[in-house]
């Protein structure tokens, strides 16, 4: 769980720096340096992609998957469930804005949605359980550390208390994914990974803001392409 753990250290990091500084941080500077990481989000996604000996499981993994996400609609509920999520948060018993607790409770719900529903969450931990690479995630620490500013900034300090839900999320899954491992041959591993590397591409076009992706609807691609690997590879 290497990986998560620097993670956690880069949320609460940043949102150290974030509320010492307050609203002292230029915008083009941080959508600057966040431009530099999403080239970087790119190139990653593209290396791990070339690690497929079948392009053909890509491909049907996330027609398939994106195909099931959107019949789910994933990234729709998970805004909606965000939007919801903040404002129950955000409001007392009687419906009323909460004085004093509501900017904490904002910042922690917010950040927590935006570190843990992702491509790179997912993934990152996954790969990190499966073989012992966490470079998804370092990356990942990156990004999450420079939002973690922004965001504590004008939020305050629970943004860094969202470090314990990245930390019970992306543990849990990359502890699963250990477990798991022993099941999957190496052509599985690599197959996932390939599939993994298209979303991780994906979250660099976002970041780049390209154009716009329901990327949270693609996430079935990678059950998919295990269970397609699986029993493709033998």
């Amino acid at each position: 769980m290497q990986g998560t753990i620097v993670n956690v250290a880069a949320i609460l990091a940043g949102s150290l720096l974030g509320v010492a500084l307050k609203k002292n941080i230029k915008p083009q500077y941080q959508k600057s340096v966040t431009q530099a990481l999403g080239l970087v989000v790119g190139v990653m996604g593209i290396e791990m992609a070339l690690q497929s000996s079948n392009i053909l499981i890509v491909v049907v993994s996330l027609v398939i998957g994106v195909i099931l996400g959107e019949m789910l609609n994933i990234d729709g509920k998970l805004n909606m469930f965000g939007a919801y999520l903040a404002k129950i948060m955000g409001k007392s018993k009687n419906g009323a804005p909460r004085e004093g607790e509501s900017p904490f409770i904002k910042g922690f719900v917010t950040a927590s949605l935006i570190y843990c529903i992702g491509a790179m969450a997912v993934i990152g931990s996954i790969q990190e359980g499966l073989t012992g690479d966490a470079s998804v995630l370092y990356v990942k620490a990156l990004l999450d550390g420079i939002i973690s500013l922004a965001l504590a900034s004008s939020m305050g300090i629970g943004v860094a208390i969202s470090g314990l839900s990245v930390f019970l999320y992306q543990g849990s899954i990359t502890v699963l994914a250990g477990v798991l491992a022993p099941l999957f041959s190496e052509g599985v591993i690599n197959e996932l990974t390939a599939t993994g590397g298209i979303l991780i591409v994906g979250v660099s076009i976002l970041m780049l803001e390209v154009f716009k992706i329901r990327l949270a609807n693609w996430l079935p691609a990678i059950p998919v392409a295990i269970i397609i690997a699986y029993f493709w590879t033998g």
